[in-house]
Protein backbone atom coordinates (compact mmCIF):
# COMPACT_ATOMS: atom_id res chain seq x y z
CA UNK A 1 0.00 0.00 0.00
CA UNK A 2 2.81 2.33 0.91
CA UNK A 3 4.41 1.58 -2.79
CA UNK A 4 1.48 2.64 -4.55
CA UNK A 5 1.01 6.18 -2.34
CA UNK A 6 4.60 6.83 -2.91
CA UNK A 7 4.51 5.77 -6.78
CA UNK A 8 1.29 7.88 -7.06
CA UNK A 9 3.12 10.89 -5.14
CA UNK A 10 6.21 10.78 -7.41
CA UNK A 11 3.73 11.03 -10.48
CA UNK A 12 1.86 14.07 -9.20
CA UNK A 13 5.22 15.54 -8.45
CA UNK A 14 6.46 14.59 -12.27
CA UNK A 15 3.24 16.24 -13.80
CA UNK A 16 2.94 19.42 -11.67
CA UNK A 17 6.68 19.51 -12.35
CA UNK A 18 6.41 19.23 -16.49
CA UNK A 19 2.92 21.18 -16.41
CA UNK A 20 5.00 24.20 -14.87
CA UNK A 21 8.24 24.35 -16.51
CA UNK A 22 5.88 24.01 -19.75
CA UNK A 23 4.45 27.23 -18.98
CA UNK A 24 7.31 28.80 -17.64
CA UNK A 25 8.32 28.42 -21.69
CA UNK A 26 5.29 30.17 -22.93
CA UNK A 27 4.35 32.76 -20.30
CA UNK A 28 6.78 36.40 -20.67
CA UNK A 29 8.97 36.69 -17.90
CA UNK A 30 7.35 40.65 -17.16
CA UNK A 31 4.37 39.02 -16.32
CA UNK A 32 2.95 40.59 -19.49
CA UNK A 33 0.55 38.97 -21.85
CA UNK A 34 1.73 38.26 -25.11
CA UNK A 35 -0.29 40.13 -27.75
CA UNK A 36 -1.65 38.75 -31.26
CA UNK A 37 0.31 39.65 -34.28
CA UNK A 38 -1.63 41.40 -37.25
CA UNK A 39 0.71 41.00 -39.54
CA UNK A 40 2.43 37.13 -41.50
CA UNK A 41 5.67 35.66 -41.10
CA UNK A 42 5.91 37.03 -45.29
CA UNK A 43 4.86 40.41 -43.90
CA UNK A 44 8.18 40.76 -42.22
CA UNK A 45 10.94 42.76 -43.80
CA UNK A 46 14.32 42.53 -42.15
CA UNK A 47 16.27 45.84 -41.93
CA UNK A 48 19.22 45.35 -44.31
CA UNK A 49 16.19 44.67 -47.29
CA UNK A 50 15.07 48.21 -46.24
CA UNK A 51 18.91 49.68 -45.88
CA UNK A 52 18.91 48.57 -50.06
CA UNK A 53 15.78 49.85 -50.82
CA UNK A 54 16.51 53.11 -49.48
CA UNK A 55 20.29 53.29 -50.97
CA UNK A 56 19.17 52.10 -54.22
CA UNK A 57 16.40 55.10 -54.23
CA UNK A 58 13.69 52.58 -54.60
CA UNK A 59 9.83 54.07 -54.54
CA UNK A 60 8.80 52.60 -51.10
CA UNK A 61 6.43 54.51 -48.16
CA UNK A 62 7.80 54.23 -45.17
CA UNK A 63 5.93 55.37 -41.58
CA UNK A 64 7.01 55.66 -38.17
CA UNK A 65 4.20 54.21 -36.03
CA UNK A 66 6.21 54.83 -32.71
CA UNK A 67 7.89 57.53 -30.82
CA UNK A 68 11.62 56.80 -31.87
CA UNK A 69 13.60 58.42 -34.52
CA UNK A 70 12.88 58.75 -37.83
CA UNK A 71 15.02 56.37 -40.25
CA UNK A 72 16.14 57.81 -43.78
CA UNK A 73 12.24 58.84 -45.97
CA UNK A 74 9.76 57.92 -42.85
CA UNK A 75 6.91 60.08 -42.26
CA UNK A 76 6.08 60.15 -38.45
CA UNK A 77 2.31 59.59 -37.62
CA UNK A 78 3.13 59.37 -33.85
CA UNK A 79 2.50 56.55 -31.89
CA UNK A 80 -0.12 53.88 -33.07
CA UNK A 81 -1.52 53.05 -29.69
CA UNK A 82 -3.57 56.85 -29.29
CA UNK A 83 -6.53 56.89 -31.60
CA UNK A 84 -5.58 60.18 -32.67
CA UNK A 85 -2.42 59.07 -34.43
CA UNK A 86 -4.30 56.31 -36.23
CA UNK A 87 -7.14 58.45 -37.57
CA UNK A 88 -4.19 60.38 -38.55
CA UNK A 89 -2.09 57.40 -40.65
CA UNK A 90 -5.27 56.60 -42.10
CA UNK A 91 -5.87 59.99 -43.73
CA UNK A 92 -2.26 59.79 -44.69
CA UNK A 93 -3.33 56.19 -46.32
CA UNK A 94 -6.30 57.79 -48.14
CA UNK A 95 -5.80 58.01 -51.68
CA UNK A 96 -2.85 55.56 -51.84
CA UNK A 97 -3.04 52.47 -54.21
CA UNK A 98 -3.68 49.47 -52.28
CA UNK A 99 -0.64 47.72 -54.09
CA UNK A 100 1.70 50.66 -52.93
CA UNK A 101 4.58 49.20 -51.17
CA UNK A 102 5.22 50.49 -47.57
CA UNK A 103 6.79 49.99 -44.84
CA UNK A 104 6.09 50.50 -40.74
CA UNK A 105 8.20 50.37 -37.97
CA UNK A 106 8.15 51.18 -34.43
CA UNK A 107 11.02 50.21 -32.00
CA UNK A 108 10.22 51.38 -29.09
CA UNK A 109 10.88 47.91 -27.41
CA UNK A 110 10.71 44.52 -28.42
CA UNK A 111 8.32 43.82 -30.68
CA UNK A 112 6.56 41.31 -28.56
CA UNK A 113 5.60 43.78 -26.45
CA UNK A 114 5.24 47.31 -28.67
CA UNK A 115 1.82 48.47 -28.29
CA UNK A 116 1.96 50.39 -31.44
CA UNK A 117 2.57 48.23 -34.34
CA UNK A 118 -0.58 45.99 -34.37
CA UNK A 119 -3.22 48.93 -34.34
CA UNK A 120 -0.91 50.69 -37.08
CA UNK A 121 -0.31 46.82 -39.08
CA UNK A 122 -4.39 46.09 -38.78
CA UNK A 123 -5.46 49.42 -39.87
CA UNK A 124 -3.21 48.27 -43.46
CA UNK A 125 -4.71 45.28 -43.40
CA UNK A 126 -7.93 46.87 -43.06
CA UNK A 127 -7.35 49.01 -45.37
CA UNK A 128 -6.53 46.19 -47.41
CA UNK A 129 -2.84 46.76 -48.29
CA UNK A 130 -1.15 44.28 -50.52
CA UNK A 131 2.24 45.48 -50.50
CA UNK A 132 2.41 46.60 -46.41
CA UNK A 133 5.40 45.33 -44.71
CA UNK A 134 6.34 45.74 -40.92
CA UNK A 135 10.04 46.40 -40.12
CA UNK A 136 11.25 43.48 -38.23
CA UNK A 137 13.03 45.01 -35.29
CA UNK A 138 13.26 42.38 -32.41
CA UNK A 139 15.33 44.22 -29.93
CA UNK A 140 14.43 48.30 -30.72
CA UNK A 141 15.37 50.50 -33.33
CA UNK A 142 18.15 51.83 -31.51
CA UNK A 143 20.07 48.46 -31.12
CA UNK A 144 18.70 47.31 -34.86
CA UNK A 145 18.75 50.08 -36.72
CA UNK A 146 20.73 53.16 -35.71
CA UNK A 147 23.56 50.93 -33.74
CA UNK A 148 24.22 49.01 -37.19
CA UNK A 149 24.87 52.73 -38.88
CA UNK A 150 21.40 52.55 -41.01
CA UNK A 151 20.24 55.80 -42.16
CA UNK A 152 18.61 57.81 -40.53
CA UNK A 153 16.45 61.49 -41.19
CA UNK A 154 18.41 63.80 -42.48
CA UNK A 155 21.56 61.87 -43.01
CA UNK A 156 23.26 61.60 -46.39
CA UNK A 157 24.11 57.69 -46.17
Amino acid sequence: MNHRIFRDLIMTFLMVAVFGFSQAQVLPSSGATLQKNTWTARQLMKPEALVKMIRAGQKIKIYNIGVVQDIKGAVNMGAGSEKENLKRFAKALKGIPSNTALVVYCGCCPMDKCPNIRPAFQLLNDLKFKNARLLELPVNVKTDWIDKGYPLAGSTK
